[in-house]
């Protein structure tokens, strides 16, 4: 679907792959690592939007389906574009797409007074960290070592994660299989794969931290650069430094509409991604 805004030199399409290029551009601007299949994906459980002006994506904003809640991410307006309200539009079409969702983000501090307006609040906080991994912990004592997960543990591994997280995360999970090595125990599962300028671990589900610790350092285990997006109350932050992985900033986390359940045994200590949640 196309859709003229006020702005006649501009209008807003659906997002389909003929725009990854585009929207790699944007991020490349905003500072983002994202490579084309990080965005794309993201884009493979989202309906997803693209501001087209003279041809050139200068706007993205992608709305993530998950059951009865959404996530809202990859909101990103050119430089160049801003100041137009552009921003605004883009935050309209994919909060008519969340039909009604609770929805969440992560804000940066500019974007915060945009997402009050329209009714988000904050809920906490997310901490990136990343770098080269220096030291790969021993796995905790008492901790059984995880196996490599196969599709047979997806259901298993999407129940363990709507416990965590309160939505049905089943179709991006099985999309995983097709780009992460999950490990996965009796107590919880960690995910790690390709991202940005090395790799990513997550999400990381698990019943306690100790878990959650194991899970990290056997995803570790092969070194190099690696970035994990976590909350302050996960408790891993002195964990995750010694390995070498420093905090370098993150966002602020906030909610519209109705709220998720509370989540029930398990615990998310790590971020699929911070637009995935």
């Amino acid at each position: 679907m196309t859709e003229r805004t006020q702005d006649q030199t501009l209008r807003i399409e659906a997002f389909a792959q003929q725009y990854l290029p585009g929207a790699v551009r944007l991020s490349q601007q905003a500072g983002w690592p994202h490579r084309a299949a990080d965005w794309a994906f993201t884009a493979a459980v989202s309906k997803g939007f693209v501001g087209i002006e003279n041809g050139e994506v200068v706007a993205t904003a992608f709305c993530s389906e998950f059951g009865d809640f959404c996530t809202i991410n990859m909101i990103i307006v050119d430089a160049a574009m801003r100041g137009r309200g552009l921003g605004r539009r883009m935050m309209d079409r994919v909060i008519a797409a969340a039909q009604g969702r609770g929805m969440s983000l992560v804000a940066t501090a500019d974007g915060l007074p945009l997402y009050e307006k329209l009714g988000f609040r904050a809920t906490g906080e997310v901490v990136q960290h990343q770098g080269i991994v220096t030291e790969v912990p021993a796995l905790p004592e008492g901790f059984a070592t995880p196996r490599i997960a196969t599709r047979d543990d997806l259901p298993v591994i999407a129940a363990m994660d709507r416990a965590a997280c309160g939505a049905d995360r089943f179709a991006m999970l099985s999309n995983l299989f097709d780009i992460a090595t999950i490990r996965i125990c009796d107590t919880g599962f960690a995910s790690v794969r390709d991202f940005g300028r090395g790799r990513t671990v997550g999400p990381v589900v698990a019943r306690d931290a100790m878990t959650a610790r194991g899970l990290i350092a056997a995803s570790a285990a092969t070194g190099g650069f690696l970035r994990l997006d976590t909350r302050p109350d996960c408790g891993l932050s002195d964990f995750l430094t010694a390995m070498g992985l420093s905090p370098v900033g993150g966002g602020i986390t906030m909610h519209c509409g109705p709220a998720r359940p509370a989540a029930k045994e398990f615990m998310t200590y790590a971020l699929t991604s911070q637009a995935l949640g």
